[in-house]
């Protein structure tokens, strides 16, 4: 096919180690310097340089400036959408890292993808607001339906402001681990963040692991409960 877009492109710039890695370190959603991507991706300073290069002339990377530093970040969410496919295809696939102890099982658990919460307390999430009807499926697309605006606001959203935005309000995105989708966009970066703010959970961006402390984890279960929902 000659005609359409080039994902030949596209591909041609995740699949080199280095740079896949410095995408990687980037779905914590922090913006790192191109000192720690280099640190991240095992080579020197110099030769990160040149890949960030073609990383921001591609469009999967957005340079930022703070005082005398410059920082990088993933260029939009639908970066961030591709790579955890791409994770979950390797997952599959059985190419995985070697990981050993706890940290893998808490990542699985719960962790951030890009600015919202994954892992199988996210996928849980997930179908149960689409349980409770709060999200619907509409001719494709998700939407947060009358019932689901006034639970997001009795948890503190302001989903009128969030609607105002240029960002899309409902997005799915597929698990890399679960295989199943999680809530993104705007009121999947909202809920992460109350989370956060009412102390219910931390985010260790080294990692990316969500830790719930153990009486906001039984509130977390017994909200998005599956059965009760059912």
């Amino acid at each position: 096919m000659k005609e359409g877009p080039d994902i030949a492109r596209i591909a041609a710039l995740i699949g080199d180690p280095a740079r896949a890695n410095m995408l990687v370190a980037l779905m914590s959603g922090k913006a790192l310097t191109a000192t720690e991507l280099a640190a991240e991706a095992g080579i020197t300073a110099q030769t990160a340089s040149s890949h960030l290069a073609r990383l921001h002339e591609g469009g999967l990377l957005l340079p930022r400036k703070q005082g005398r530093h410059k920082y990088f970040a993933l260029a939009s969410t639908e970066v961030a959408s591709v790579l955890e496919a791409l994770m979950g295809l390797a997952a599959d696939s059985g190419l995985l890292r070697s990981r050993t102890g706890p940290k893998d099982k808490a990542l699985r658990q719960a962790r951030i993808c890009y600015n919202h919460l994954a892992g199988d307390m996210g996928v849980q999430m997930f179908d149960s607001l689409v349980a409770q009807g709060y999200l619907a499926w509409d001719g494709g697309r998700l939407r947060l339906t009358e019932p689901g605006r006034d639970f997001a606001a009795g948890l503190g959203i302001d989903v009128g402001k969030l609607t105002a935005s240029r960002s899309e309000l409902c997005r799915e995105c597929l698990d890399w681990s679960e295989r199943r989708s999680h809530l993104a966009g705007s009121l999947g970066r909202a809920m992460l963040a109350r989370f956060v703010e009412m102390g219910w959970a931390r985010v260790d961006k080294s990692t990316r692991i969500v830790t719930f402390t153990p009486s906001s984890l039984r509130q977390f279960r017994s909200m998005f409960d599956l059965r009760d929902a059912a």
